[in-house]
């Protein structure tokens, strides 16, 4: 087990963290730690395959009988009723009858993997991905199946697996956070701030939320201050911060304190250096769609830039959202009524930009020690919705895939049954998933935990296995 000492300080510090966090995504967090720096590098269970993490999690539950789970018999049986299940009430209410993908799916790269038109740039990458076609979820709701995707539970209240990762393996860079959650440029997921929160571990491994469209508050230098009064005025600040100090040996919540203002203090000055996207050459800019007329697309494009280069200065954890709530579903994948027209818009935002992730990734050597992980919180109904032009959500079985380090590629595992409802071979959890997700970076899952309210507390639960067949 690896546990961290101050887990008892939580509740004391609360009000210390909602005044001193503010803009930082609460960086001042240290005080919670009574006896080690959260920020320092910590050693893993075993050998690690991977070094980073970036997951690209698609808000709103993306249908995976139109991307990557091609289903001839849809086609076979298009406006007949799904055999056996005639009257199936589902989320919403009744389904009507089978819809064939509404693109075209078409082999991809040498492996010859059938990918829907809907994303053709990333099934130009087929070759490099490691789909898992029958995953399952809890949960047919938008915000709990988010929740059971990124914390393993189904409530508010659980550590994000970022926070997980952050709080067993530290940070490999003094100056940035060891996790970062970049938002939509269109808002935020159903269910908020929780996908990257630390629940009741300590605030010090929550997610730093990133936005290459709004300023991180509290970051830039007042105009009024010049660079060497900035300097002076840290350097004079440290000398207090070192005298009080030596008044109160042992005191390891003020030196946590120190430790964490010190940070916020760093970041002043590495975050405006990572996040100047602007920076990158144009060709660069062009491979990922950042030079899109597409406001909305060049704005994600910009996110996953900037998730390729905070991999590169050695943030751990780094979460990429596409898709953000509204009513109707209209800025996400919750494609109830009009999905041909709704998936049209966003799978062009989607397709380019993290296919040039990939690419941009491998052709820099960075894909062999960072991990892709693709998700959504669950798929959608082989059928349309009665009365709609649209599809239900479908917890039954969906694919997500992983791409880079320890992974097998080009490679599937597990299959829903021919009309994509429901998992049927090699079934697989969020359990199974996020306990492989742990092994690649060389920690055992059953090991990681914590003891919460009378509980030894983990992302999996009670639950999960490593998916051994598709390790490299």
């Amino acid at each position: 087990m690896i546990s961290r000492t101050g887990l008892d300080l939580l509740t004391n510090r609360r009000h210390f963290l909602s005044r001193s966090a503010g803009g930082l995504g609460g960086m001042a967090l240290a005080s919670l730690l009574a006896e080690e720096d959260p920020y320092r590098a910590r050693p893993s269970h075993q050998a690690a395959k991977a070094k980073n993490v970036i997951v690209v999690f698609c808000s709103g539950a993306l249908s995976h009988v139109d991307t990557f789970d091609y289903k001839p018999a849809l086609i076979r049986h298009h406006g007949q009723p799904l055999p056996g299940q005639e009257n199936l009430v589902s989320f919403q209410g009744p389904n009507g009858n089978l819809v064939q993908s509404l693109w075209k799916f078409r082999p991809r790269g040498q492996s010859g993997k059938m990918v829907s038109d809907l994303v053709p740039r990333i099934g130009d990458m087929a070759d490099d991905l490691c789909f898992l076609h029958a995953l399952t979820n809890k949960s047919n709701t938008h915000g709990p199946a988010e929740n059971v995707m990124n914390t393993g539970f189904a409530f508010d209240g659980f550590p994000s697996m970022g926070a997980w990762v952050n709080y067993a393996l530290g940070s490999a860079n003094a100056d940035l956070p060891a996790f970062v959650a970049i938002e939509d440029p269109r808002g935020m997921p159903q269910s908020g701030p929780n996908n990257w929160a630390n629940g009741f571990l300590p605030a010090a491994f929550q997610g730093t939320p990133f936005s290459t469209t709004k300023p991180i508050r509290y970051l830039d230098r007042p105009s009024n201050l010049t660079s060497p009064t900035d300097v002076a005025a840290r350097r004079a600040l440290r000398d207090l911060n070192e005298k009080h100090a030596e008044k109160f040996p042992g005191d390891q919540g003020l030196a946590a304190r120190i430790a964490s203002y010190e940070l916020s203090a760093r970041m002043q000055l590495s975050v405006p250096g990572v996040a100047d996207v602007a920076s990158e050459s144009a060709a660069t800019r062009q491979l990922y769609g950042a030079d899109s007329p597409n406001k909305t697309k060049a704005a994600f494009a910009e996110n996953c830039l900037l998730a390729r280069r905070l991999v590169e200065k050695g943030v751990r954890f780094v979460q990429l959202f596409n898709g953000a709530y509204a009513s109707g579903g209209n800025l996400n994948w919750d494609g109830h009524s009009r999905l041909k027209e709704q998936y049209d818009r966003h799978g062009d935002i989607l397709d380019q930009p993290v296919a040039g992730l990939l690419q941009d990734l491998k052709q820099r050597g960075l894909l062999e020690t960072t991990l892709v992980v693709f998700a959504t919180e669950f798929g959608r109904m082989p059928m349309f919705q009665a009365g709609t032009l649209g599809r239900d959500h479908n917890p039954h079985g969906f694919t997500c895939w992983l791409a880079g380090a320890g992974v097998k590629a080009p490679f599937s595992y597990g299959a829903t049954d021919e009309f994509g409802y429901a998992a049927v071979e090699k079934v697989t959890t969020v359990h199974d998933f996020h306990a492989t997700i742990l092994h690649l970076l060389g920690l055992d899952h059953e090991a990681l935990s914590v003891y919460h309210n009378g509980i030894e507390r983990r992302l999996t639960d009670v639950h999960g296995h490593v998916i051994q067949d598709i390790l490299a």
